[in-house]
């Protein structure tokens, strides 16, 4: 594949992924904060907080699950190496 079109496409990849996550911690946080049935207009200073707190923990969490995931793909490839120049 051409170096070009690969890079194209993960940034496609990232693009949707990010798209996908923003919509999950959307649909989360409001679920969570904000109540079924609407009263005001405008949030309310508990909801304003709660949902600053939420998406506040859902981006840390991300993060950290993300750094993670890569530490364990490096160090799956490095067992795949050493595997390989063993074999």
């Amino acid at each position: 594949m051409d170096p070009d079109k690969a890079q194209q496409l993960a940034a496609e990849l990232e693009v949707e992924m990010m798209a996908d996550m923003y919509n999950r911690m959307t649909n989360a946080c409001h679920r969570k904060c904000v109540p079924p049935h609407y009263k005001e207009a405008e949030l309310s200073k508990g909801e304003a907080v709660c949902l600053d707190r939420c998406v506040a923990k859902y981006l840390d969490l991300h993060e950290r699950l993300g750094r993670k995931l890569t530490e364990l793909s490096v160090q799956d490839e490095e067992m795949m190496r050493k595997s390989a120049l063993g074999q």
